[in-house]
């Protein structure tokens, strides 16, 4: 139950970015405007490789860029943000998937909103 609680989170994180980031886009497995059930699954499978990617490789980044993050008072936790979007598009761009990150600044601007996002909806779905 946890897993799919996190799953939940991470696509409704993911959701909202796709949202509000104009330059990060989930085409889906073919182009074309197609209904949202026929995007649900891309996204998940986006928010899931985007969630592996950040349980593995965030946390070195974090340990590695200490030094930094103390320096610029948590600042470049957004460039390990943006680098996550980033490093999740670089991996799922021979698929049919469809998820593309733009642009440096569109990345910060999805790593940021996506922890935004992230936090908002674990308040919601957090037990009690």
């Amino acid at each position: 139950m946890r897993f799919l609680s996190w799953l939940a989170v991470n696509a409704v994180a993911l959701a909202v970015v796709l949202w509000l980031i104009p330059g990060i886009h989930l085409d889906g497995p073919s182009s074309g405007s197609e209904e949202l059930k026929h995007k649900i699954l891309p996204l998940l499978v986006v928010a899931l490789i985007l969630g592996a990617v950040s349980a593995v490789i965030k946390p070195v980044l974090t340990l590695i860029s200490l030094p930094l993050i103390i320096l610029t008072l948590g600042l470049f936790l957004l460039v390990i943000n943006a680098a996550m979007l980033g490093l999740t598009s670089w991996l799922l761009g021979p698929t049919r998937i469809g998820f593309h990150v733009d642009s440096f600044g569109s990345a910060v601007l999805g790593g940021l909103v996506f922890a935004i996002a992230g936090f908002f909806a674990r308040r919601l779905l957090a037990d009690d």
